[in-house]
């Protein structure tokens, strides 16, 4: 028993230590524009079944209840909450947030990959390409004309610019978002990124606004979606989770420390 007991609350501490981990890095991305929290999701380990419920306990009876005894807790995995951060006024023409459901596509060196994110500060290259803060193109690619005095993009992705030889807005082409039947299931890679899945499902790419895509607002960040009072209080109880597990392991080792002296 004592053995048993040793592994389960080493179980235990493994699941709050993950718990720990994942809170800090959400707490590391408070300011990280477009950031999603996750949160950990936890399974019971296999039962060790001693006795059936209903199983015969004479000829004329049958236990009304059974004997099972855990093994511990195991992390199932990790989900990612995808619920939209506070938008915030930045009055950059370039900066884009996503009002709903919905990413920018962006392609990711070196191999043409499409990454997907939320994090709209977007900035020109030289050559006048809508490009991300790392460099990337977004997909299919903008081209702003090097003499554009006001470029305008629409709530419905349409974008425009007023030139110096042309002082009507001309219309430059339209910004589409992607989404997902199981947006959960996109895989983070880093630098904001999250890639399509078998889980995910595939891209369903059209014009903002529309199918239950969000509508693009210029100007604005969608800021972390991480509630500082949450975290707090999840670290609060993983911590003592994790010191509860700890004398568990303390109780049990002193058993078997009592164990020994006295056999």
């Amino acid at each position: 028993m004592p053995n048993s007991a040793l592994n389960v609350a080493r179980t235990g501490l493994e699941a709050q230590d993950a718990r720990i981990r994942v809170i800090a890095n959400n707490l590391a991305n408070i300011g990280t524009t477009g950031f999603k929290r996750d949160r950990v999701d936890f399974a019971t380990l296999t039962y060790q079944e001693k006795r059936v419920a209903g199983q015969q306990s004479s000829a004329q009876s049958a236990y009304a209840v059974g004997l099972n005894l855990g093994t511990g807790v195991q992390v199932q995995g990790t989900s990612r909450i995808e619920t939209q951060g506070n938008l915030d006024s930045t009055g950059k023409p370039f900066d884009l947030a996503l009002d709903g459901p919905g990413y920018f596509q962006v392609e990711l060196p070196p191999n043409g990959e499409i990454g997907f994110t939320r994090a709209g500060n977007l900035t020109l290259s030289p050559e006048g390409q809508l490009i991300t803060a790392q460099g990337f193109a977004l997909t299919p690619p903008v081209q702003i004309p090097l003499d554009a005095t006001t470029v305008t993009i629409g709530q419905d992705g349409i974008i425009t610019a007023v030139t110096a030889a042309s002082p009507e807005p001309v219309q430059l082409g339209e910004l589409v978002v992607a989404s997902f039947v199981n947006p959960a299931g996109l895989r983070a890679i880093g630098d904001n990124f999250l890639v399509e899945t078998a889980a995910s499902g595939p891209a369903q790419v059209g014009p903002a606004g529309q199918d239950g895509r969000g509508r693009i607002r210029q100007g604005m960040l969608e800021a972390s979606n991480v509630n500082v009072v949450e975290e707090l209080v999840g670290m609060i109880e993983a911590q003592r989770a994790y010191e509860i597990n700890s004398k568990m392991v303390s109780a049990v080792d002193e058993m078997l420390r009592n164990a020994n002296q006295t056999l």
